[in-house]
């Protein structure tokens, strides 16, 4: 009975370090995954950029539209 009980537990084995995934596979999904992430990276940094690029041309517009303005108002007095 121990004989059998040896061997069942002896094939159970084999057959649980059998069944995972080979070494090619394991190296495919690594590079997939870390192809995966950079790729997320990268796309959250252009994000980033694009936003700060877009808030410095709001700033700069009304900058401009604020000198303009002040401009506009300061001829009127110099005219007197």
């Amino acid at each position: 009975m121990k004989n059998l009980l040896v061997a069942v537990m002896l094939t159970v084995a084999i057959a649980a370090i059998g069944c995972g995934p080979s070494k090619e596979e394991v190296e495919k999904k690594r590079k997939a995954d870390s192809t995966r992430v950079a790729d997320s990276l990268a796309a959250v940094k252009k994000a980033e950029e694009e936003k700060a690029a877009a808030e410095a041309a709001a700033k700069a517009k009304a900058d401009s539209l604020a000198m303009a303005d002040s401009l506009a108002k300061a001829a009127p007095a110099k005219k007197k």
